[in-house]
């Protein structure tokens, strides 16, 4: 087991759960070639990606149920990718509009732009960023931007009012270090271990809890920015790469999960992605009264298959590592409001 993977998990985590996540996830071969002591963008990235999808699990419990599945038969969970949501909408407090919050934050760690997916029919624009040097085992990241201006003008008053108070938890240190990891690549031991709670915390919600007559007017418009005004910048969910996704959805259907009932096909029929339906979470409102509680969308957990096929331009066989905006756009729906 590559020492520097192993040694910031149990800073953030301890031991026991450092290895069940070890022993859960798959992690590339060619993590086991390493200098100890020397953290690289690449074992940093994987271990970011690693807790992440922990967050997950802790609070999809769907997902936490079907990743005892595979455990039990002593299979590895391969993360594809982690998605998540922003709004590029200026005047929302100390947070970096839109996708800038997230990207200054993978750039650093290694992660290129590696395609564009318009999601007009959601108002929004995905971004998919692979890691440059692994980005076929290295989780990809799936940032979209949700267009306020193409909203109302009463929704985009209350996204001010929602966001306006964003805090940025991106520390000067932080953001030191993270100079120093894009200059060279790598940041010693103890730099990396105080690095890493900060770049977990940019991966949450970063403005107070809502209003919620704001929310019920967010959602009237859009379940994506309603879901962000509750969850903010975690995870909306995170995706199992498995060999034949048909097989896995008819397997949890059988087991009774409320995954979707229809698989997503890609234009060039190499992606296919599935999900369960986003479990149910308590959240906190502001009311004229005080503060009430109510039963959301949160996060959920994906599945996705890709195939290889010949590059035309270099001739290479590769996976298809690209995403498509129908597929997108269907899965989005599992955090709306059922």
């Amino acid at each position: 087991m590559n020492s520097n993977i192993h040694a910031l998990l149990n800073t953030q985590v301890g031991s026991a759960k450092t290895a069940e996540l070890v022993n859960l996830l798959h992690i590339s071969a060619k993590f086991r070639m390493w200098e100890e002591g020397k953290v690289s963008r690449s074992e940093l990235a994987q271990v970011l990606n690693m807790l992440l999808f922990d967050g997950i699990l802790q609070r999809v419990p769907t997902g936490k149920a079907y990743t005892l599945d595979v455990a039990e038969h002593n299979g590895k969970v391969f993360l594809d990718h982690g998605a998540l949501r922003t709004v590029r909408w200026f005047g929302i407090g100390a947070l970096p509009p839109g996708e800038t919050a997230l990207t200054r934050i993978l750039k650093p760690l290694g992660y290129r732009l590696n395609g564009n997916y318009p999601l007009d029919k959601l108002k929004m624009t995905g971004r998919s960023y692979a890691h440059i040097d692994d980005a076929e085992n290295i989780s990809q990241f799936f940032v979209s931007e949700l267009h306020p201006e193409r909203f109302s003008r009463g929704f985009q008053e209350a996204v001010s009012r929602v966001l306006g108070n964003s805090a940025d938890p991106l520390t000067p240190a932080a953001f030191t270090l993270l100079n120093e990891l894009e200059r060279d690549g790598s940041l010693d031991m103890q730099q990396a271990a105080e690095l890493l709670p900060v770049l977990l915390a940019c991966f949450e919600r970063q403005h107070d809890i809502p209003a919620l007559a704001d929310y019920e007017l967010l959602l009237a418009e859009s379940a994506e920015m309603a879901w962000i005004a509750t969850e903010g910048n975690a995870f909306n969910h995170a995706t199992d790469r498995v060999p034949d996704v048909l097989q896995t959805a008819d397997q949890q259907r059988e087991l009774g999960r409320a995954i979707k009932p229809a698989v997503e096909v890609s234009s060039s029929g190499r992606v296919r992605q599935t999900a369960f339906r986003a479990d149910s979470v308590q959240r906190s409102f502001r009311t004229e009264g005080g503060v009430v509680e109510r039963s959301v969308p949160g996060s959920f957990y994906e599945f996705i298959s890709r195939d290889r096929f010949v590059d035309a331009a270099t001739g290479k066989e590769q996976l298809d590592l690209n995403f498509d905006t129908g597929n997108a756009q269907g899965i989005f729906k599992m955090t709306a409001n059922s």
